[in-house]
């Protein structure tokens, strides 16, 4: 269980060179050092597979197909035209939900963060994708290159932690990344993830990426070292939450996806948009039909 530590008053050095500095976020110190974090779940090569073709063709020309395949033949088409698409009515539900400075955990592309900063909101994307990351910033969002597991810019001081479109895979360890995430976040802070819609999905496996789906392993279609992965239904998602200390702070579903909130023990809140932060025009849904209440805790 990750114990939240008391915010820190804002820094007034100069942020390290090559760091980036969010607008409304203490810059980070010149040479940050981790808190208690797991070893890093990843093995083989993550940074290479994410940044190697058919990833990098796929994000440059803003289209599919790309899959997650793994050793028994089993693809995951990937929505690489969504991902490399404006926000949409169900990404700006989860935007209106944000406090804070927002850290976006594999932001890919970068939509979100490039959302949350026309809007004048604080935010960082991070990303292993040196693709992911040039257009992130080319949108006007900031981003970094860099793994969760690794040292971060402001580590303790976020308000809160996206990990959407299938992001709660990273590293194949549930328990690791929602521990991680706590250690992100300021007191109370909030998570907002993404989960697999429908059955009570609990998988972990290695995958790699293809453009081609019947591609051989190493061969045709291949993109680099397979990598951990895990595809999480929402009661999974709060059954490994629990390990790691949060308590469910409500669901919800738009345009077919299924969102989760979690927030520390630490504070009796809900994860509705908090009535003191403004909604900006961008963030309004453009179809508030299309997003239903699941349930509330």
């Amino acid at each position: 269980m990750t114990t939240a530590r008391p915010a820190r008053p804002p820094a007034v050095t100069a942020p390290a060179p090559g760091v980036t500095q969010v607008a409304g976020v203490a810059p980070a110190a010149p040479t940050p050092r981790p808190t208690r974090t797991a070893p890093s779940p990843y093995r083989g090569s993550p940074a290479s597979s994410w940044s190697a073709d058919p990833y990098t063709e796929a994000l440059r020309t803003g289209r599919g197909p790309l899959f997650l395949r793994r050793s028994d033949g089993w693809l995951l088409p990937l929505e690489v035209e969504r991902w490399c698409a404006a926000a949409d009515a169900a990404d700006e539900g989860v935007l209106r939900r944000c406090e804070g400075p927002v850290l976006d955990i594999g932001c890919g592309p970068g939509r979100l963060v490039a959302a949350l900063a026309a809007g004048g909101r604080p935010a960082l994307g991070i990303d292993v994708s040196e693709a992911a990351v040039a257009r992130t910033r080319r949108l006007g969002g900031q981003a970094l290159r860099r793994s969760v597991f690794e040292p971060l810019p402001d580590e303790g001081r976020w308000g809160t932690v996206l990990l959407v479109d299938g992001n709660v895979g990273i590293g194949g360890d549930p328990v690791s990344l929602l521990t991680r995430a706590g250690e992100l976040l300021r007191l109370g802070g909030l998570l907002l993830a993404e989960t697999v819609p429908g059955a009570d999905v609990d998988e972990r496996a290695d995958v790699r990426l293809v453009r081609e789906p019947y591609g051989a392993g190493g061969g045709a279609g291949a993109a680099g070292a397979a990598f951990p992965w895990a595809r999480l239904g929402a009661p999974a998602l709060l059954r490994y939450a629990a390990r790691a200390g949060w308590r469910p702070a409500g669901q919800w579903s738009a345009d077919g996806r299924l969102f989760v909130a979690l927030r520390s023990r630490h504070r009796n809140s809900s994860a509705l948009p908090p009535k003191s932060t403004a909604v900006i025009s961008s963030q309004r849904p453009r179809n508030p039909s299309a997003e239903s209440a699941v349930a509330d805790r």
